[in-house]
């Protein structure tokens, strides 16, 4: 097993730890913005509003059986 200097171990260690504030950095960022509930609510509009009549017909349906009993 070769043997490395203390430069060399510094320098191994000082390029892990600037990988990992990159590292850290990027998942604060990708947490933000799959957290962000506006940003998800503007991403899937269609599939919201489609969701949303789809419990609307449902609920009328129910609401129009009671009716007529």
């Amino acid at each position: 097993m070769q043997q490395r200097s203390a430069a060399e171990i510094k320098s191994s260690i000082e390029s892990n730890r600037m990988e990992l504030a990159r590292s850290v950095d990027r998942l604060r960022g990708e947490v933000a913005r799959v957290t962000d509930w506006r940003w998800q609510l503007r991403r899937h509009q269609g599939e919201l509003i489609a969701g949303a009549a789809v419990v609307g017909l449902i609920v009328g349906a129910r609401m129009l059986r009671r009716r007529r009993r």
